[in-house]
């Protein structure tokens, strides 16, 4: 058994996807917080045990991971199967395993990851260049279709996922692989090499990721090259326009996320990563300012992103149509890789909350209750009930219907495995002062210095209780975030607001903290300038958002002619509200007089979370409510 084969007997507790070498708050690893049993323990679990399995299935079935064997056995291209971009999957995959390994040290984990590495290693080109798509004979040159070829960005899967090893488990043969793609890299785009990016961002997160691991300079100017270069036209125009690419607008200039949502993000998520590590204010500035306006403007509900389908893009100010909705899965993981980047530089809660909101309603809803299906896109209102997909079929890309095993194009899947298996690291920081804990879950927290027991039923109830464990002599700070729409909290009694709730004091062992949060049942309202969805109310429960869903209606209701009150209530653990039923009169014109005649008296109807819809079957399904009584009800 050679050493690349032999199981790994070494794991870092403080292994994490994002360690930046400074900012206001530091990073726990995944070893020094561990989820218990919980609404996040459970997802965690089912994504090891199932959705990594399902995953590996499907990348061997659809001849994904066959690519590899195909390049050694000089097979291609006849016998290359998939999409451009296919290679990251299985990278994705890798990341994933490693993140999974070094959690719970999972030995037949281990052994199957290997496997994978084996065959990924052996399609390495001498000089580092590893593509299954590109550069052999019958095969298009390398780079040479940067805008749609994804190779850098394949770059950038495989040297994340080098790094999540090298972070969990130390250097092995995948971080090796990952060493030598990424000289290549620096070699054929470095100052004197090809001026141009990719255009899929994602190299420039996982270069300076790199940089942090070796402390090789070397990556991390090449991540700031990379950045700078974009928006200087380096790409070619298309019909979408440069904006799809970020190549419109330098980053330091641009104002606002643009074009396609899972690039922005990846692409603002690297420059918060350069801006770090280089202390650039003027680009820490620039990206914050964009997140703000993004958040302020372009952001669903939900924490999703990403209102078009032609360009899977960011829409115009306030173009946030609930039934176009794309809410890619990757953009809100894209979200909160850049949320978490710019809390741990600022320490500000508001990214925290987007995280919060992001996580609860868009990365919890895509996935199936089994592991083995997913949702690509997050639409907020299903007019017609969805197709029951094959449990063996490989659909196209998917528009919101049911969630599918797999995915021509299947990002989102193993997107989610990598941010389930790391999902820990997110939930906590320390700093000089002490330890500050964001996001609630049932957990258990042990760092050098402090340790506490997170005992919570949240979010379906709001009262999180901190027990201290292990704690220094001398005093320390516990900051406990109070979310923005947690007006009413209290800290052991005590009324708090929204931002930090902070206990400076020395703590013994056996103390005790007690943060309740209000999760009543609240109406939101949108802002007037959100056309689609002017005129109704949506309605909230601590951070989940509710939704009607048409198989809790009585027969013969039609959803879509649902009119409701503004105010909701509880009964018995369900959030009801009142409404009633409009019929428009009949017309062979869509248009008309400001009128509608009503067919139903009042009923009540039940609310669900979100992120439950379309777990009972073929459903309708809207989250924005219209409002009975506005200007064309009777």
């Amino acid at each position: 058994m050679t050493v690349d084969e032999a199981p790994s007997t070494t794991r870092n507790d403080k292994a994490t996807p994002a360690a930046p070498s400074t900012g206001r708050l530091q990073p726990l690893g995944l070893r020094e917080v561990s989820l218990r049993p919980g609404f996040w323990q459970q997802r965690q679990e089912t994504n090891r045990v199932a959705s990594l399995e399902h995953i590996e299935q499907w990348l061997e079935r659809a001849g994904w991971l066959g690519n590899f064997d195909a390049a050694v056995e000089g097979r291609l291209p006849g016998a290359r199967r998939g999409r451009e971009f296919s290679d990251t999957e299985v990278y994705k995959l890798l990341e994933a395993m490693a993140w999974e390994y070094g959690r719970t040290g999972d030995t037949a984990l281990d052994r199957r990851y290997r496997a994978v590495v084996r065959r990924v290693a052996a399609a390495q080109e001498p000089d580092g260049y590893l593509n299954t798509n590109f550069g052999r004979p019958g095969q298009a040159p390398r780079y040479s279709d940067l805008e749609w070829g994804h190779e850098l960005y394949s770059f950038g899967h495989l040297i994340q996922a080098g790094v999540a090893r090298a972070r969990t488990a130390g250097p092995d043969e995948l971080f090796r692989v990952a060493v030598r793609a990424a000289d290549h890299v620096c070699a054929a785009f470095g100052p004197d090499g090809i001026a141009s990016v990719c255009g899929h961002p994602e190299i420039e997160p996982a270069l300076a990721e790199l940089y942090r691991v070796t402390g090789e300079r070397r990556y991390l100017d090449q991540a700031r090259l990379f950045v700078e270069r974009r928006g200087h036209r380096v790409l070619a125009d298309i019909e979408f326009g440069r904006a799809y690419f970020q190549d419109d607008v330098p980053v330091r200039e641009a104002e606002v996320l643009r074009g396609h949502a899972v690039r922005a993000t990846y692409l603002a998520a690297g420059a918060v990563d350069v801006a770090v590590e280089t202390g650039d204010t003027e680009l820490l500035d620039a990206v914050t300012r964009q997140w703000r306006t993004t958040v302020a403007r372009r952001t669903y509900l939900t924490g999703g992103m990403g209102s078009r389908h032609q360009d899977e893009a960011f829409g115009d100010d306030f173009m946030l149509p609930p039934d176009r909705a794309y809410s890619e899965t990757c953009a809100a993981i894209g979200s909160v890789m850049l949320s978490w980047r710019l809390l741990l530089a600022h320490g500000d809660p508001a990214y925290a909350d987007l995280i919060e909101r992001t996580l609860f309603n868009v990365i919890a809803t895509s996935p199936a209750d089994d592991g083995r299906g997913f949702f690509y896109t997050n639409t907020l209102h299903q007019r017609t009930p969805g197709t029951e997909p094959a449990p063996d079929a490989l659909l196209p890309r998917a528009a919101s219907s049911l969630r599918a095993p797999w995915f021509a194009v299947s990002c989102c899947p193993t997107n989610l495995a990598r941010t389930y298996a790391s999902l820990a690291a997110y939930l906590a920081t320390v700093d000089d002062d002490g330890l500050q804990i964001h996001q609630y879950a049932a957990a258990t927290i042990r760092t050098t210095r402090y340790g506490c027991e997170i005992t919570t039923g949240y979010p379906d109830e709001g009262r999180i209780t901190v027990r201290i464990t292990e704690t220094p002599e001398s005093p320390w700070t516990l900051s406990l975030r109070v979310p923005s729409w947690a007006a009413g909290a209290t800290l052991d009694g005590r009324p708090v607001s929204p931002g930090w709730a902070r206990v400076h004091r020395r703590f013994h062992p056996g103390d005790v903290v007690v943060l309740d949060l209000p999760v009543q049942p609240r109406i939101t309202a949108p802002d007037p300038r959100i056309d689609a969805i002017r005129g109704c109310v949506a309605v909230e429960r601590g951070p989940i958002v509710l939704c009607a869903e048409s198989v809790d209606l009585p027969p013969g209701v039609d959803l879509n002619a649902l009119r409701v009150l503004p105010h909701a209530e509880e009964r018995d653990g369900v959030v009801v509200v009142a409404g009633r039923t409009v019929q428009p009169q009949a017309s062979g014109w869509p248009y008309g007089p400001a009128s509608e005649s009503v067919v139903s008296g009042p009923l009540d109807v039940p609310l669900r979370p979100y992120h439950r819809w379309a777990r009972r079957g073929p459903s309708t399904m809207r989250v924005w409510l219209p409002l009975a009584g506005g200007r064309t009800d009777p």
